[in-house]
């Protein structure tokens, strides 16, 4: 089985370098992991005492991060090198301050396992999640060096628990230890006697509820909302378009403003969006010198506002659960005690699942249904607030996991 992995590596790299040809994100990656070793070796002397943080992609790293930012502020003489699978996670934080180099993981050889180990020389490893590498795990238990993975879930269809899964559960032990989002991971792994792990939760609740500790406040969404109720649709899709777009298009918009981030905002696909609604809106790359007051609609064709748009938000659509991309972060809004609306495919996503039983999110499955849930919410102060108190006291009760975290790794 080892050898057949170690083989299966080299043919997708060859197939990845094949593809990058005709794809611009595989392109990204295969040009930047030929830069992984140099950017090291520039960065990281063998005198350097160093931490070394490992995600998928960039919600991975959200997850980690307060995991990340607790350490750096705790060993201020830690060089921090960062290390990203995906180019969506790369090239969003390749110039993160949390970090001192910043690189794409090399493909999982033996050979770039020992010489990336060589130049980081960590004294503590810290996966996120779900990335795990059999190659290079094998060689960080081979060197007896301190490694865990944080906010870990585990299925009983992964490999790790079937028959032939040897070569890459064996590498689940080059983990000093794992820190699990629940008690079913916990109960997998105790299957196939991994016995040092505990149940930390979800680093992501600490993340969210950091957003509370800074300034959310946004100039221009705050004109635009003025005193008005505000519906936020986050992170939305083509299939959630369908879901509300009768719905705003037949709104007189009385006493009420909408603000629509999609996920793609391409400008075909902003330019699509903008002519499916009938009524006044406006882009935030058109709203120089505008009176955002006049307009209904407030379309983010741009990143980095979506956390603090929900602080103006009265009502959230999280998007992603109409469809099959997957639903988006609803922590983000719940932690401001908004009521939430998603998609039905919610299945995969513990928090909505557990929010939906609570009674804080309403899932829909038709625009009738989207319909009803959103005129309820708006016509019902009491109802908005009490669904809302019930997503902000989620969050407040499932934080801490950094804490346990924390109190774990000692240098």
């Amino acid at each position: 089985m080892k050898t057949l992995y170690s083989i299966g590596i080299y043919i997708a790299s060859f197939i990845v370098r094949l593809l990058a040809l005709f794809n611009s994100k595989l392109k990204q990656g295969v040009l930047g992991r030929k830069e992984t070793f140099t950017k090291l070796e520039n960065t990281i002397s063998k005198k350097d005492k160093t931490f070394w943080f490992h995600a998928a992609s960039l919600g991975e790293y959200e997850q980690g991060l307060p995991v990340f930012e607790a350490l750096k502020a705790k060993y201020p003489d830690h060089k921090i090198v960062l290390t990203f699978f995906s180019p969506s996670g790369y090239e969003v934080r390749k110039n993160t301050k949390i970090a001192d180099v910043v690189v794409y993981l090399p493909l999982d050889t033996k050979a770039n396992a020992k010489r990336f180990l060589d130049l980081v020389h960590p004294d503590y490893i810290i996966f996120v999640k779900y990335e795990i590498w059999p190659n290079l795990l094998h060689e960080i238990k081979h060197r007896n060096l301190n490694a865990i993975l944080i906010s870990a879930v585990f299925r009983e269809n992964q490999s790790f628990f079937k028959w032939y899964g040897r070569y890459t559960k064996s590498a689940l032990f080059g983990f000093n230890h794992i820190f699990t989002q629940n008690e079913s991971s916990k109960k997998l792994l105790k299957s196939i006697n991994y016995s040092s792990v505990s149940v930390s939760g979800d680093t992501r609740f600490d993340r969210v509820s950091n957003q509370l500790n800074v300034d959310n406040s946004v100039g221009f969404i705050k004109k635009f909302k003025g005193n008005n109720l505000c519906i936020v649709f986050g992170s939305t899709w083509p299939n959630d378009d369908k879901l509300y777009m009768d719905y705003i298009n037949n709104l007189d918009f009385d006493n009420l403003k909408i603000i629509i981030a999609p996920h793609n905002i391409k400008p075909s696909y902003i330019y699509s969006l903008k002519t499916q609604i009938k009524a006044k809106s406006i882009c935030f790359s058109e709203m120089q010198n505008q009176n955002l007051s006049e307009y209904n609609i407030f379309i983010l064709d741009t990143i980095g506002y979506l956390s603090r748009a929900y602080n103006y938000a009265d009502i959230a659509y999280v998007g992603g659960a109409a469809g099959t991309t997957g639903l988006h972060n609803v922590l983000e809004p719940a932690v401001f005690g908004v009521p939430i609306i998603i998609g039905k495919k919610y299945n995969k996503f513990p928090e909505a699942k557990a929010l939906i039983k609570l009674g804080g999110i309403t899932s829909v499955s038709t625009s009738l249904d989207f319909n009803s849930t959103i005129k309820s919410l708006i016509s019902d102060t009491s109802l908005r607030k009490s669904q809302g108190l019930i997503n902000k006291n989620y969050i407040e009760e499932n934080k801490g996991s950094v804490i346990q975290i924390l109190d774990f790794i000692r240098i």
